[in-house]
Formats: structure tokens, sequence, C-alpha cells
């Protein structure tokens, strides 16, 4: 009998121990979002006290870091160019995007729906004895196979890029 229970109990024991990572979806707590946190340049002295610009409220520090900046700087790209709009280089690239029109909320809607598709995807998997990776919970239809897609581009006679090795199955 207790072989019995042990064997039920083992598995259920090291599945908790699984380490889901970033894949969690919902938040289980009420503390600091840690993303929202960003660091600081250390603080300088200045030079000269009566050259600093005068305090305005509500504007940046100067030693606040600026991420979407330093994004732009490590691929390449000039900051103060971030709000010019866009380059004239790129202006047919633009166009041929937006080509079937732009909808302006684009995000907003996104959110929305994918709010509803998992509630709907979610009613009847909300009570569960052992933790569940909602996110494969959810998106497992969607999934694309790289592998057996590239094949398909290949038969279909279209040039395909080498595609990496095979790794194991996100989905089971």
């Amino acid at each position: 009998m207790r072989r019995r229970a042990l064997i039920i109990v083992l598995p259920l024991m090291l599945a908790a121990c699984a380490n889901q990572g970033l894949r969690q979806i919902q938040s289980n707590g009420e503390g600091p979002d840690e993303f929202l946190i960003q660091p600081v340049n250390p603080l300088e002295e200045p030079k000269d006290y009566t050259a600093l610009p005068a305090p305005t409220p509500g504007s940046s520090n100067l030693a606040d870091r600026s991420a979407t900046n330093e994004g732009i700087i490590a691929f390449g790209g000039r900051p103060e160019a971030a709000n010019a709009g866009i380059p004239a280089s790129d202006g047919a690239l633009v166009r041929h995007a937006s080509r079937n029109g732009v909808a302006p909320n684009i995000r907003a809607d996104l959110a929305e729906s994918d709010a509803k598709f998992r509630k709907r995807k979610g009613r009847l998997t909300q009570f569960r004895l052992v933790p569940v990776d909602r996110y494969n919970q959810a998106y497992k239809r969607q999934a694309l196979d790289a592998g057996a897609e590239a094949a398909r581009w290949r038969r279909a006679g279209a040039r395909t890029p080498s595609s990496p090795p095979a790794a194991r199955p996100i989905f089971r």
C-alpha cells in the first residue's frame, strides 16, 4: 500500500518543482512589477552649479537612463532620430506595409481580443491539482512547427533558409 501511495505522490511532488519561468500569464501577487524598475546612471557632481538647467516638475532627471535610446544605440541607430518620423529611405517600405490600411489602435484591439480568447479557453481549466502552463494550454492550437513548415515550403518549390537543428517540441 505504501508503494502505491509513493508511486502516486512522487510524480506529483516532482511536477511541483517545475520551473515555468516567464510562461505564467497570471500575476501571483500584489508586489512591484520588476520590468518597471529602471536603473539610473550614477550621480555626478556638476562642474558649475550655475550652468544647471532649471528644474521642471514631471520631466526626466539628468541621471535617468532611457531604455529606448539604449536599445536604438545597441542596434546601430541614432537616438536623436527616434522621434524625427520616418526617413525618406524607408518611405517605400512603410507604404507597402500599410497598403491595406493601418488600424490606429491595433495594440488595444489585440490585447482585448487576446484577453477574450484566454478567458474563453480557461473556463473549464481553472481548477487543477498540479501547476499547469497556462500559456501552452491557451495557445497550443496556434503553435507553428518550424521544421514541418519549412518542409512544406520546400515541397512547394520555394527557396528556404537552412533551419536550426531540431529541438525538443514545445507542445506535447
